[in-house]
């Protein structure tokens, strides 16, 4: 949406990027990949060796390129960043850091082992942060810490927005209701399984839920060695009849699931950056339950979602209210919707960009 965005605009994009995935066709747009690295067909969330050598890939890509043409700005994802600052030798252009995350609070919340070289992690973010022309944070917790290290003239906040990807991917929409053979309560949660998304808690309050409540909950996402876990996992308490594992699916295809259920689920355990699939989820005008945690907080309120604590019982008690009032799912769903249309529009996305990269924006004051 960005690429798209800027080429709108009337700007020439080159996006470097890995060589796993689908090129996109967008007028003004050229995808430029790493060599074909065959023995890696797979990247994971996060921090990964798999993940170390393609960025070594990267880094020696962005060298060539900047050898061969000139830019004015590199808009830098995540831990891209690095690889701008340390070529600014190689070229005049303008730094933006897209930081959609704290990198140091994600590894030190993954390997609690890396605790002892938190304060260099630290100061490499601050030096990022220092460095770069204009840091583009995701959220607004990530900006209140951004300003303690750069003036606000030199930050954008660019939130998230809902998904709006033409369905190309030609597999076809599952029925989830058809499938499951069920007229009652449908829950959703789409994502990865990481521990930290809370599916855990998330299941251990499904198996709190009275048995009388009609309500069946679907999962989208995971690999095959964590759909192997949670499928032990459900039927190890005793849920196999209620949850449904459905694996991954395209996230073209992310709407059309969306609106088939009743309620959509956030367990997320911690965190600061706004998940993703929270803005697609008050556009689906479907009532949300999430776990009361500064990285739902920031956008959602009690008008729009059902905020718990993060613990079984009280998923369980949310999700059992929920099911049971049909008025509270639908009212809680229209404010999200409206809340999505008012503030994380793609329209509004798209004009923040285009301040951002107007001449008289801050990348170029």
């Amino acid at each position: 949406m960005l690429a798209q965005t800027l080429c709108q605009a009337g700007h020439s994009v080159d996006l470097l990027t890995y060589h796993l995935g689908d090129d996109v066709s967008v007028p003004g747009l050229q995808i430029l990949r790493i060599p074909s690295l065959r023995f890696i067909k797979r990247i994971p969330i996060g921090f990964s060796f798999a993940k170390l050598v393609c960025d070594c890939f990267l880094f020696a890509s962005l060298v060539r390129y900047l050898l061969r043409e000139r830019y004015d700005v590199i808009h830098a994802g995540e831990e891209s960043v690095y690889f701008a600052l340390t070529t600014r030798f190689l070229h005049r252009a303008r730094v933006v850091y897209d930081m959609d995350s704290s990198m140091p609070d994600q590894l030190l919340e993954k390997w609690k082992g890396l605790r002892l070289l938190s304060y260099p992690l630290y100061v490499m973010e601050r030096l990022a942060i220092k460095r770069s022309d204009v840091v583009v944070p995701v959220c607004q917790q990530l900006a209140d810490r951004v300003y303690e290290f750069k003036s606000k003239d030199k930050v954008v906040l660019l939130e998230d927005c809902a998904l709006s990807l033409e369905d190309k991917s030609a597999e076809p929409v599952d029925r989830i209701r058809t499938l499951l053979d069920t007229k009652g309560i449908l829950a959703l949660y789409v994502g990865n399984l990481e521990h930290y998304q809370g599916v855990d808690l998330l299941l251990a309050g499904i198996a709190e839920i009275d048995t009388r409540v009609d309500m069946h909950l679907v999962l989208i996402g995971g690999g095959p060695a964590e759909l192997e876990l949670y499928q032990d996992r459900v039927h190890n308490l005793g849920i196999s009849k209620r949850v449904h594992l459905l694996g991954p699916r395209p996230v073209s295809q992310l709407g059309e699931y969306l609106v088939q259920a009743d309620i959509l689920v956030s367990p997320r355990l911690k965190g600061v950056n706004t998940p993703m699939k929270i803005f697609s989820y008050l556009a689906s005008g479907r009532s949300i339950i999430a776990t009361n945690i500064p990285s739902h907080s920031q956008v959602l309120d009690s008008s729009c979602a059902l905020l718990v604590d993060p613990t079984p019982a009280a998923m369980a008690q949310g999700l059992s209210r929920l099911a049971a009032d049909a008025a509270l799912r639908e009212g809680l769903g229209k404010m999200g919707q409206s809340l999505s249309r008012s503030r994380y529009s793609l329209a509004r996305f798209q004009t923040t960009v285009n301040e951002l990269y107007q001449l008289s924006g801050p990348l170029f004051d």
